[in-house]
């Protein structure tokens, strides 16, 4: 494939995302497997490039036929719907909230017109994005929304850890109400699909238990029994490899360790926190994150949608010392994505 378009969305602008694009595509490798193109606002972008300080110059671009994708030039799509003095850097604002919707809206188009091979999506705060008027959890809802996706799910990626969530961004009160066996077989079929995708012959798939010790057998409890292994059981029948349910505090060894390809897990910290424990790395002497690993795909879409694994962190926001690892493994991720299905 020639090297694909992939648009990366700038996020909120009183957060890093306009740091952490401008940083990972210092990288020149990047630039020998794609054409990235940035969605946001010019004034942002300029203004990162001044604070990091970075050598990229702006290729603000009007038409896609126009990315140059040649690495020093920054190709961007500009919205030009925000200013310097609309916001703070570090917090929530209405304005910043609309503005980094815009950014998703504009790359959502672009990708189901085929003008995109892939969507990349910077940070965003659900606050100031609810502030702006767009009730939405976050991202996942509203590429699902726009999307028409009917089934779908978050799939969190590191260098030896995989997760596929059952639930996300509810209470966990809920989430063990959302444990159902259509469900489960779902997202059971979303991460076989998803690592064929990414080029796994032969998917090995971990199922996880939602309660202790998955249950022991219905004494703390019988979602294992009456949801979560007749999904498994009718999974085989589709030969998927998945097994289970595999007590949550063993599952994760188990991934990482090379036994299975990636964990199915019922709720949003179950997955969540694994991922941050192996991708995420705080270095005291320092107070910075040497490490900032993690990515966050949304599978069962008819685009593809990944992410970085982290917030807006507005706490360093507008200082020029944001970690931009997250971003090049996304769309590093994007592109093996494209590469899979075109």
């Amino acid at each position: 494939m020639d090297k694909p378009i992939i648009a990366i969305t700038m996020g909120d602008p009183a957060g890093i995302g306009a740091e952490i694009a401008v940083r990972a595509l210092g990288n020149r490798e990047i630039y020998e497997r794609a054409k990235p193109l940035v969605i946001g606002s010019r004034v942002i972008m300029e203004d990162a490039i001044n604070y990091i300080p970075s050598n990229l110059k702006l290729n603000v671009i009007e038409d896609i036929g126009d990315v140059v994708g040649k690495h020093g030039l920054l190709d961007l799509l500009d919205l030009d719907n925000i200013g310097l003095h609309d916001f703070k850097y570090g917090e929530v604002s209405a304005a910043a909230g609309k503005a980094s919707v815009e950014y998703i809206l504009k790359g959502i188009e672009l990708a189901m017109d085929n003008r995109v091979a892939a969507v990349v999506t910077g940070p965003i705060h659900k606050e100031a994005i609810n502030q702006a008027g767009f009730k939405y959890a976050g991202h996942t809802e509203i590429f699902a929304e726009k999307t028409k996706a009917k089934d779908y799910a978050m799939m969190l990626t590191s260098e030896d850890m995989k997760v596929i969530h059952v639930s996300t961004h509810v209470s966990l009160r809920k989430a063990c109400d959302l444990v159902k066996k259509d469900r489960v077989l779902k997202v059971i079929e979303l991460a076989h699909q998803a690592l064929l995708d990414l080029g796994i012959a032969e998917p090995r798939i971990a199922v996880a238990g939602l309660n202790p010790h998955s249950g022991e057998q219905g004494l703390f409890g019988r979602e294992e029994i009456d949801e979560i292994i007749p999904a498994i059981e009718e999974a085989a029948v589709g030969e998927i490899k998945a097994e289970g349910p595999v007590p949550p505090d063993t599952i994760f060894s188990k991934v990482q360790g090379g036994m299975y390809d990636i964990a199915v897990v019922m709720y949003h910290d179950q997955g969540h926190i694994p991922m941050k424990v192996t991708g995420f790395k705080y270095n005291k002497e320092t107070d910075k994150f040497s490490s900032v690993s993690g990515v966050n795909t949304t599978v069962g879409l008819p685009i593809i949608r990944t992410s970085v694994d982290h917030g807006t962190a507005y706490d360093k926001a507008g200082e020029g010392r944001a970690n931009e690892e997250s971003l090049v493994e996304a769309f590093n991720m994007a592109i093996d994505f494209a590469k899979n299905r075109y």
